[in-house]
């Protein structure tokens, strides 16, 4: 699922696509991952970036990807592998690039 919507988002002009799995979120400062979701037990964390030029940018790529036929079995809630109500999503702006 993971590496089809990758090849769509950049096929479609994303700079880079990027899903991470959790494999150290029992952390003692700051407020963990799982704590942070709430889940449950047996669960497994997913976090995932994708980058673009500017704002603009990402709304153009997200509305050609959103009409992509490859996507659209795989965004019927009854066939996603995970809760979409539970996915956070929001857009941020580098403050600080090395």
């Amino acid at each position: 699922m993971a590496l089809l919507a990758g090849k769509v988002w950049r096929e479609h002009g994303a700079l880079d696509y990027r899903e991470c799995v959790g494999d150290d979120l029992n952390v003692k400062m700051c407020l963990p991952f799982p704590r942070g979701i709430k889940s449950k037990p047996g669960e497994t964390v997913v976090f995932s970036w994708i980058t673009y030029k500017s704002r603009a940018h990402r709304d153009r790529v997200n509305a050609k990807v959103m009409k992509d036929p490859r996507l659209a079995k795989m965004m019927d809630p009854d066939v996603m592998p995970f809760d979409g109500k539970r996915m956070l999503y929001g857009g941020f702006k580098t403050i600080v690039e090395l």
